[in-house]
């Protein structure tokens, strides 16, 4: 059902790269969403006022909050369309991620107030009026809440958005809560054990717990974080994949929202090669990397020394000899200059982020290892920190 909405409502939708379909997916997304949450709290309402229950009242209330947050998340991709301007250069993607912090919020908030509505039933208990269609109306919330987070699922996946995942795992919680619901009605029925209240604080702790992972989710990209291995690996291996590059580092990779992000790397070639050439290269790969990825590369040409077999020799063993230290240290840009009582061997190191040594121990360290096996040289050391994600 998914698939045939989506080509029904969502105009090229496989094309999925293109800013205004993915604007399409979240709008198409937000309407569904809004009808379906609107349609169940009309319908849940009604039957928990009649049956006197409070977890189901509150379903319904939970249910017309998913709605408000279905509104701003269609908000949310309408501000992230927007186009660049003077003030916002890089465009406003990032509303989006905005939107999947207040949807997160809103979850969070739920759960508080469902706790609170709970224990104030566990402390006064009332009796809840069973009925055919109290089961029926819950059962089929149940039916619905599923299809929409196997939706909200599906699209976020296809389009890369933190708001309809989130969205999504709010569908889940609102299955799990709706369930306990229904569960607490039939063993109350069958025992006469009052277990609303019960049920209900039970899935508020859930929502709140749900919610804070939510929060965190969707606040660590507006905090700038590392790009995805997978990325890394991908943006690595295509540089490297051209003739004439020796390495590349130095990578650098910001997020200014979903499908605008930008990177800048360094690009290591022979010193040799006629410049001219390694810079029509360079230009090459950043014109690729925007056809076939629409990301932004920036690359600088690093020239390498590869017709002098010491300083090849020397380059090769320092960058193995450091890995004694961690095996994820890496260096670049080495090059010598010799004097008539020693050489100066002047080099950058990359120090991973979650190094337990600090920068200034790092570059005694590797000092003191170069030294011991040229005894004749003074290494001048600049420590890189790594950007990227600390599995490379």
């Amino acid at each position: 059902m998914t698939e045939w909405l989506v080509r029904r409502f969502v105009k090229d939708s496989g094309n999925t790269g293109d800013a205004a379909v993915r604007t399409a997916y979240g709008q198409f997304a937000g309407i569904v969403c809004i009808v379906c949450n609107i349609a169940l709290c009309i319908a849940k309402g009604a039957i928990g006022a009649l049956a006197g229950s409070v977890s189901i009242v509150a379903d319904a209330v939970n249910n017309l909050s998913d709605a408000a947050s279905n509104i701003v998340s269609l908000l949310g991709f309408k501000l992230a369309s927007r186009p660049a301007d003077p003030e916002h250069p890089y465009g406003h993607g990032r509303y989006e991620y905005l939107a999947g912090l207040v949807v997160a919020a809103l979850v969070l908030a739920i759960g508080i107030n469902l706790v609170g509505s709970s224990v104030e039933r566990i402390l006064d208990p009332a009796p809840v009026e069973f009925s055919g269609a109290l089961v029926a109306v819950l059962a089929l919330s149940i039916a619905v809440k599923l299809w929409m987070a196997a939706f909200n699922r599906t699209l976020g996946k296809r389009i890369g958005s933190e708001t309809l995942q989130a969205t999504a795992v709010d569908s889940r919680n609102d299955v799990i809560s709706t369930a306990a619901v229904l569960a607490s009605a039939v063993v109350s029925q069958a025992t006469g054990i009052q277990l609303d209240g019960a049920a209900g604080a039970a899935v508020g702790a859930f929502i709140v717990w749900s919610g804070i992972g939510l929060v965190r989710d969707t606040v660590n990209p507006l905090l700038g974080q590392a790009p995805s291995p997978e990325l890394v690996e991908h943006i690595r291996t295509k540089i490297m994949g051209y003739p004439g590059v020796l390495g590349t580092h130095d990578l650098m990779v910001h997020d200014y929202g979903p499908g605008r992000q930008f990177a800048s790397a360094h690009v290591e070639m022979a010193a040799e090669a006629d410049p001219i050439e390694s810079h029509d290269l360079i230009d090459n790969i950043e014109q690729d990397f925007k056809n076939d990825d629409r990301l932004i590369v920036t690359l600088h040409y690093d020239p390498i020394v590869t017709d002098d077999p010491a300083v090849v020799d020397m380059r090769g063993w320092i960058d193995q000899a450091v890995k004694i230290i961690d095996p994820r240290i890496t260096i670049h840009d080495l090059r010598c200059v010799p004097g008539p009582t020693h050489t100066n061997v002047i080099f950058d190191c990359v120090r991973p982020a979650d190094l337990p040594m600090g920068a200034d121990e790092l570059r005694r360290r590797v000092s003191r290892i170069v030294r011991d096996h040229y005894p004749r040289t003074i290494p001048k050391i600049t420590v890189d920190e790594s950007y990227v994600s600390s599995e490379q």
